[in-house]
């Protein structure tokens, strides 16, 4: 199967870029694949050095910072550290919470299991803490904001586990690993069941937006991702099929530079 590119840029200038990554790109080398296609490696033979201040995990889709300078990447980075950089995921999960709001506190260790999971461990884990928010109600399905607040590996996706839910697709957290069919959610669906390609067959978790001061102004910036194609063609069908859509709210937001 063709892939999409492995990017698409959504800002730069003489100190950051800010790329909008397809699902399945590694951010950085991976112990136990170093050969595996990485972002870095494939953004560097368009913009030279980068430097990494944060990272997503590699079946998510969205919003990377790079640095491109070593002053820039001191910044940035220090901001990561503080907590003081606001991150906003979208992500599709299986079925319906009966909250509408979420505040996740667990601690996490990473690589706690043989399946080099991230697993609650309340004795040896670094705090944690997710706030989420039901952002769309489709069917057997949930649109879910999720603003973490650390940075822990999986977080998001584990602590929704822990509350008895699952992303989309999830390959490491989820027993349900069942793709989106269009013919299994449209009443009259006339397409050859047979040849029909998923609508959604991979993690569904989008790294949608990212707020920080910029290194060199000084001036709060906020950046958003669009949905890859695969999210973005599932949602326009589940607004078409229940009517709900969690971009219905940001339709007016840029995808560039803001300043307040």
């Amino acid at each position: 199967m063709k892939l999409t590119a492995p990017y698409t840029v959504i800002y730069q200038d003489d100190d950051i870029v800010v790329l909008n990554k397809r699902s399945g790109l590694l951010i950085a080398q991976d112990r136990y694949n170093p050969d595996a296609p990485r972002l870095d490696v494939e953004a560097e033979k368009e913009f030279g050095k980068l430097y990494a201040v944060h990272r997503i995990d590699k079946d998510t889709s969205g919003i990377v910072v790079y640095a491109r300078n070593a002053e820039a990447h001191k910044n940035i980075s220090m901001q990561f550290e503080k907590h003081e950089v606001k991150k906003i995921y979208h992500c599709l999960i299986n079925g319906r919470p009966l909250w509408k709001e979420l505040h996740v506190d667990l601690p996490l260790q990473p690589d706690g299991d043989a399946r080099h999971r991230t697993v609650v461990n309340k004795k040896f884990g670094k705090k944690s803490i997710t706030d989420f928010k039901v952002i769309g109600e489709c069917g057997p399905y949930t649109w879910i904001e999720a603003r973490p607040l650390t940075g822990r590996t999986h977080q998001i996706r584990v602590h929704l586990a822990e509350n008895k839910f699952c992303i989309v697709c999830d390959p490491l957290y989820s027993g349900n690993q069942k793709p989106i069919r269009l013919s299994e959610i449209k009443k009259r669906y006339n397409g050859d069941t047979q040849e029909e390609r998923p609508l959604l067959s991979r993690l569904a978790l989008h790294a949608y937006k990212i707020t920080f001061i910029h290194p060199s102004t000084g001036k709060e910036v906020t950046f958003a991702a669009p949905y890859q194609k695969d999210m973005d063609s599932t949602r326009k069908q589940l607004a078409k099929i229940y009517g709900a859509d969690p971009l219905k709210e940001e339709a007016a937001d840029s995808t560039g530079l803001q300043e307040d």
